[in-house]
């Protein structure tokens, strides 16, 4: 079973109970009745993404996109790599 799923605004409002030292993170949680750990992971993704901390389910950070694009095309480029490393060792190759 998947877990709940929370608003953005939703989201942005419990942070700023946080954020504005009114109560504590666990207190928020509590009243806002949602789990302490989900609360937590909130503040951690708009710790390290500010400006953009909620993707949405299924969508990714631009950045991520385009780090994972390189790796693909890194791992393709080596590959092809290897390959070309073998034909032409096939087709150097002296046969006695």
């Amino acid at each position: 079973m998947a877990g709940q799923r929370y608003r953005e605004d939703f989201k942005v409002q419990a942070l700023a109970l946080v954020a504005q030292k009114v109560k504590p993170a666990t207190q928020v949680a509590h009243e806002l009745g949602i789990p302490r750990k989900t609360l937590y992971k909130s503040m951690e993704a708009a710790r390290r993404h500010p400006t953009e901390p909620f993707v949405g389910s299924g969508h990714r950070r631009a950045d991520d996109q385009a780090v994972d694009d390189l790796r693909r095309q890194i791992r393709n480029l080596q590959e092809e790599n290897a390959i070309l490393k073998k034909a032409v060792r096939i087709f150097t190759h002296d046969p006695k």
